[in-house]
Formats: C-alpha cells, structure tokens, sequence
C-alpha cells in the first residue's frame, strides 16, 4: 500500500523535509536568540540613562576601549572646546533618516587631555567636499552632560573607512585617529551630547537610543517553529492523498469480471 515511498520523487520529497525540520528550528532559535539579545540590551541603556552622571574620566582613559556595560552611561565633562581640530562625520541620519554629517569636536579638560563630544547632527551642504558650516561650540569654560559611546571600528560598525576624504571630514569616530591630529591624548569612546541643549537647536542633538521596542524577533522565531511543525503535517497529508489517489486510479483500471455463462 505505501510502496510508493521508496521512489525516487518520494525518497527526494521526504530528504528535503528531514532538512527543513532541522533547519527551521534553528532559525526559530537564531531570532530567539536576537530576541534575548534585544530585551537585555533594552535593560541596559533604560538602567544606564537611569544612573547618576558621574565625570568621563571614571570610566575611560586614552587608550581604554568602553566595554558594553557601560554603553550609553550619563557622565559629565568640563573643558574648553578645540573648534580648530573639529570635523564632521560623514553619511550620518538624524531622527527623520535625512542624510548629513555629525559635529565632532574636541574637548580639552584641564589636564590637557581630550575627549571627543559628538555635538549632533547638521544637514548636507550643496558641495559635500567643502566643510560644512558648522554652528559654534560654546566658548570658554563649559560642562557638558553627555552618554558615553565606544569607537567606532569598521568591523564593529560596518561602516567603511574610505580614504581620500576631504580635509576634516571622517567616517568613523575614533578616539586613536583623532588623538594623531590633535597631538594630545585622547579619552577612549566618545560623548553624545545630551546637555546642554544647542543655541537654536543646531546642531541637532542625538536622541536618546530607542529602549522600549523589542522588534519581531519573537513572532519570527514562533513563526519558524509553526513552519517546521507543519513539515510532518504536510508530509503526512500528501502521503495519505497520494495512497488515495492510487486506490481510486487501481479501482478504476480493475476490469468488472465477466458474468457466468447460464
């Protein structure tokens, strides 16, 4: 009755379910996965823009490469700004996904050590290889708030560090790089400015990382697991059909036996 199974389309048919079983629960798995990696990192950021702001040089140092636990902490620095070593980051989006630059400047703190302060973000100039007009930094003496970021690696990042870029303009925001144009020592990561707000909203500050959604990741996890439940399921509907089929085809080609001679 189920000899059918052993042939070559049937052999072939049952192979590819014995994969996609397998396979379709490690997907489901894979989004699990980002779906713990997601509420974890969600945790993270509300319990660090939660935390008291403490002074940049408690957690990093030239050199220091800021570990995910402290990812978006507040912490505080007062210095002056550097404007002449200041550049601008190319192909960055701000809040409504329009492209244009982030503001990188340095600022210098009494020690005579640097940290780079991320002032936000400023639109595209009609000539993208002059440098941007830049809104002013605040002079003299400032203190700033701020949350604490890692460099930017092209690895960590994606972002390709292109060479041949007009002058003070990068694509990276990294503590080592600027340390050799400023000649001084530069603190690990950077800041995202947070505090205070900028003189007539230029430029645009970053807005706090979004710590509330928690995406698809689940749905598609259970999304992938229904699909390789329903592997046998199917496997086992096509095989019943097929034994029907072949009945009522042998019943039909089952010739009526001739009646009895009288």
């Amino acid at each position: 009755m189920y000899r059918f199974l052993l042939s070559r389309q049937w052999v072939i048919l049952t192979l590819i379910g014995l994969v996609l079983i397998p396979t379709m629960v490690e997907l489901g798995f894979w989004q699990f996965h980002r779906h713990e990696r997601r509420v974890e990192q969600n945790a993270l950021i509300a319990r660090n823009l939660a935390a008291k702001p403490v002074p940049v040089t408690e957690l990093t140092s030239p050199g220091h490469t800021v570990p995910r636990a402290d990812y978006w902490r507040r912490v505080t620095a007062t210095g002056t700004y550097d404007t002449a070593h200041e550049v601008v980051v190319r192909r960055r989006t701000n809040a409504d996904e329009r492209v244009g630059f982030h503001v990188l400047t340095p600022l210098v703190l009494a020690d005579g050590r640097a940290v780079l302060v991320n002032r936000g973000w400023i639109p595209t100039a009609a000539d993208q290889r002059a440098f941007p007009t830049v809104p002013p930094a605040a002079r003299g003496t400032v203190t700033i708030t701020g949350r604490l970021k890692a460099d930017e690696t092209t690895k960590g990042s994606g972002i390709k560090d292109l060479a041949g870029l007009p002058p003070r303009q990068v694509m990276l925001i990294n503590s080592a790089q600027q340390a050799k144009a400023l000649g001084r020592p530069v603190l690990g990561g950077y800041l995202e400015q947070s505090a205070p707000e900028q003189a007539g909203s230029s430029p645009e500050q970053i807005a706090e990382p979004d710590h509330e959604s928690i995406g698809s990741h689940m749905a598609y996890a259970v999304q992938w697991w229904l699909f390789a439940a329903g592997v046998p399921v199917g496997w086992v509907i096509l095989v019943r059909r097929e034994r029907r089929d072949r009945q009522t085809a042998a019943a039909q080609s089952t010739p009526e036996p001739a009646p009895a001679n009288v």
